[in-house]
């Protein structure tokens, strides 16, 4: 787009958060959840030309970062959730940056809980990660545990098994069984519900896994 006004895209970029703050706040005034949905951060990698080397890329996401913080500041963070994924589109996926690569940008963002897609098959050995970065004391995780990107809808024990890996590397008490993001468009709406009740019933069995 066209600037006539801003110096710079960082300018920009921090009036928008100015803009975007009131927002955020009216949504957290009437009682709200606020759900900041960001693909950008994982999906701007693939959409950059020339492609940045990983260090280079780091730099212009953690400014995006710099500039949602600015705009969050001083609200409630156990009432903000962020979720990250890397698109919703029906494709390989074989570029998309490693979720080792971008989640420490993820936990600089103030937010209470990080919702991430790892039920996609593509994304779904990364559970490992939280083997080797410690989730702060106050922040909660929603891993994506039935996924948009397919129709097959997932069985109950796998969506339990998912659950507990996580729960037993971060806390019991700290892990939301999610979606790995919006299921609405993406599939028929009867698969939709149905990975939907997988998810419930799947929840249901984590639970008598984990408390007995």
């Amino acid at each position: 787009m066209g600037d006539a006004f801003y110096k710079t895209q960082e300018e920009f970029l921090f009036a928008s958060a100015e803009a975007m703050r009131e927002e955020y706040k009216a949504i957290l005034d009437v009682g709200l959840v606020l759900q900041l949905d960001d693909p950008a951060l994982a999906t701007d990698w693939d959409m950059i030309n020339p492609e940045p080397n990983i260090e280079e890329y780091r730099k212009f996401a953690m400014v995006q970062v710099e500039a949602l913080n600015h705009a969050l500041r001083g609200l409630p963070q156990e009432r903000i959730r962020f979720h990250l994924c890397w698109g919703s589109w029906h494709g390989p996926h074989t570029t998309d940056i490693p979720m080792r690569d971008i989640v420490d940008l993820m936990l600089t963002v103030n937010a209470g809980a990080y919702s991430f897609e790892a039920g996609n098959v593509r994304h779904a050995h990364e559970w490992k990660v939280w083997q080797d970065v410690k989730l702060p004391d106050d922040k909660l995780l929603l891993p994506g545990v039935v996924s948009h990107a397919t129709n097959v809808v997932e069985h109950p024990e796998l969506v339990a098994e998912r659950i507990v890996r996580f729960a037993n590397l971060v806390g019991r008490e700290r892990v939301i069984a999610s979606t790995d993001c919006g299921l609405g468009g993406r599939v028929h709406p009867q698969i939709a519900w149905a990975k939907l009740e997988a998810l419930v019933d799947g929840a249901a069995l984590a639970t008598r896994q984990l408390w007995g």
